[in-house]
């Protein structure tokens, strides 16, 4: 236990800075792009509130959950940022969603749309949910998100990395404003 205790010391901190989303529609000052407080206070200037999200899982491998929930470690620190996940869509500013749209998760998925108050935002996460991946459309899946809900911006990768999930939710957020 000591040993560990004399690595944490030595170590210290082990995070990173915010990521920087490119180009002129950055959600952040160009300056501030890597300061958690301005991330945070751009945040509450746009939404009014901490941004909520509520993550469905349209019928993935669980490879990109596996990088969301990266997100939550002290190393990204998403709290922090003002960004926080929830259970209900009815709490929700956001839906993040991964996979493929199975058939049998449509309903549901229009369900949890309609159920998420306006204005709402929807990020597709991974190549699934950006075009269907591998699975593409069969009778077993209806292919990308957005053959089944309206998507705001997607995130390509098979898993994506937690960084580019992040940028992808900040991309969104700054969408609200300029759209």
């Amino acid at each position: 236990m000591w040993r560990m205790l004399r690595q944490v010391a030595r170590v210290g901190i082990a995070t990173e800075p915010a990521p920087r989303i490119d180009g002129p529609r950055s959600p952040v000052p160009a300056g501030d792009a890597g300061d958690p407080t301005a991330i945070r206070a751009e945040i509450l200037r746009i939404m009014g509130a901490a941004l909520a999200i509520r993550q469905v899982d349209a019928g993935s491998c669980n490879g990109c959950e596996l990088e969301i929930h990266a997100l939550n470690n002290p190393y990204y620190n998403i709290e922090g940022l003002g960004i926080r996940f929830v259970a209900s869509p009815r709490h929700a500013d956001m839906l993040l969603v991964t996979g493929p749209v199975s058939r049998n998760m449509v309903v549901a998925l229009r369900r949890t749309y309609e159920a998420t108050p306006a204005p709402k935002l929807v990020v597709a996460v991974g190549d699934c949910g950006c075009d269907g991946g591998v699975f593409g459309e069969s009778y077993a899946s209806c292919g990308r998100v957005a053959n089944v809900i309206p998507v705001d911006v997607v995130v390509p990768g098979c898993p994506p990395p937690p960084i580019d999930i992040l940028r992808g939710i900040l991309a969104a957020v700054q969408r609200r404003v300029t759209g």
